[in-house]
């Protein structure tokens, strides 16, 4: 093969061994993991995934592999897109930093869902799968989608396209070949497959189209990879040439910023990744810890408020673009929303992002005293960061007023202790798992490279679904 982004990624992805794995990339690797199994299946109580498993069930294929956190089994590309969409249900899923400049907020890409899914429901099929080969799967297909993504024109994610569900896919790609042991040519085969079905557009924010994107993105990953696998053929250059995947749907890119740099460093070592601690987009999660602290260090209470302002750029205001949410999925995108659950618990969690907490007379009322505002001084601080100022009136007649922290909880520079990320995932299981398989779960993961199989992690995480199917039969 010609020297190319295309090229040199699957050389990458072939040569990877769990040895050429830095130690601080496998530990990174296990709490991405334990974060995405766990969102997976706090992802599975969701609406969209009630709607998915009617769809499912009507069009299954051949029952070849299990999915989390359901009494289900599927064709292996529908697992993935299952376990895919359920990861990104909640939008609790993590994110990548960027590297170059001129990125919407510093972020780029949901890494880990998109492979972590295919890589689950292809170690069904090509099992048994030893926890060092699942991780250097998982590990490989996380680095080719970080890298494109860092290529890649932003114009891609500027113009409408969503990147967990475009790039997402290619992540998904490498992570099966791995699995299925495809050399270099296969596994560029099976990229070019994915160039072909790489697809998302943000129209579908705020609806159940957002994981779905998610979702097609691990399947479709699932479909090149065992297309390829029966002889199925594909362009070997997908990603470069006027034609390929950079050029059509990013207006082009800067491959030499990546090439010859797939492994050095890893991505989600440097620049790193973000664990979420709250539902929602990242942009958010400065504000909202803004408000929180403001709350605790004036000792208000919901009470208290008259009204909130919050001052922010536009790299906040246009993508968060509901004034007042009237459904959980549009929560997510609501500044009104997210600042009101804060304010009345503090918190917003698995327990707050419900139709019903959204739409509660309480939340709503409070959603009318909050209203967001341009701010043309924190606008020229750039775009690559995630600033704001919240005011509060209260009815007193105080203003009181916070400046966002430059960093964010969960970044690189302020991350989650593993205590922290263990406190998520009970959150994201509480009632979906039965008591102690949460426990037992997260002892795998953080013993992955241990285990000879890593079928125990869906033996596990399918106990959610035996339980639920109990107790509708009690």
């Amino acid at each position: 093969m010609k020297e190319t982004l295309t090229a040199d990624a699957s050389a990458f992805a072939a040569d990877l061994s769990y040895a050429d794995l830095p130690p601080d990339a496998v530990q990174i690797a296990r709490r991405c993991i334990v974060d995405g199994l766990g969102v997976m299946l706090a992802g599975t109580t969701h609406e969209t995934l009630h709607v998915a498993r009617r769809y499912l069930e009507r069009h299954a294929g051949p029952p070849a592999a299990r999915v989390v956190g359901a009494d289900l089994r599927l064709s292996a590309p529908q697992a993935a897109f299952w376990n895919g969409l359920a990861g990104h249900a909640m939008d609790w899923d993590d994110t990548q930093l960027a590297e170059g400049p001129a990125r919407p907020y510093g972020l780029l890409t949901h890494p880990t869902v998109p492979p972590l899914a295919a890589a689950l429901a292809v170690s069904e099929i090509a099992g048994p799968v030893s926890g060092r080969d699942f991780v250097t799967a998982f590990a490989g297909g996380v680095e080719v989608e970080c890298k494109v993504a860092e290529a890649i024109n932003p114009d891609h994610y500027n113009l409408g396209f969503h990147t967990s569900g475009t790039i997402g896919t290619f992540g998904s790609a490498v992570a099966a070949s791995k699995l299925l042991k495809f050399d270099a040519v296969a596994t560029a085969q099976a990229i070019g497959g994915a160039a072909s079905m790489a697809a998302g557009i943000r129209a579908n924010f705020g609806t159940m189209g957002k994981p779905m994107h998610v979702g097609r993105s691990a399947e479709n990953g699932v479909t090149a990879a065992l297309l390829v696998r029966e002889g199925f053929t594909f362009n070997t250059e997908a990603l470069d040439t006027k034609w390929g995947y950079l050029a059509v749907a990013g207006r082009g890119g800067e491959p030499k910023l990546v090439m010859g740099r797939f492994g050095k460093p890893f991505s989600m070592v440097t620049p790193g990744i973000s664990i979420k601690p709250y539902p929602s987009g990242v942009l958010t999660h400065p504000s909202m810890d803004a408000m929180k602290a403001l709350m605790a260090e004036h000792c208000l209470t919901p009470d208290d408020i008259e009204s909130v302002t919050l001052f922010a750029a536009n790299n906040i205001l246009h993508p968060i673009r509901y004034e007042i949410a009237t459904s959980e999925l549009e929560g997510k995108f609501s500044m009104a929303f997210l600042l009101s659950a804060i304010i009345l618990r503090g918190t917003a969690g698995k327990a707050e992002f419900t139709d019903a907490f959204v739409r509660s007379p309480e939340v709503q009322a409070m959603q009318r005293r909050v209203r967001a505002q341009f701010d043309p001084e924190i606008d020229a601080m750039g775009h690559d960061r995630i600033l704001s100022r919240i005011e509060v009136v209260t009815k007193s007649g105080a203003l009181i007023s916070r400046m966002s922290d430059h960093r964010y909880r969960g970044g690189p520079a302020y991350p989650l202790s593993d205590g922290e990320l263990e406190d998520k995932f009970r959150d994201c299981t509480d009632g979906v798992l039965p008591d102690g398989a949460g426990r037992r779960l997260l002892d795998a993961v953080w013993h992955l490279e241990d285990l000879p199989d890593v079928s125990i992690l869906l033996d596990i995480a399918r106990e959610a679904g035996a339980s639920r199917e109990e107790a509708r039969t009690v």
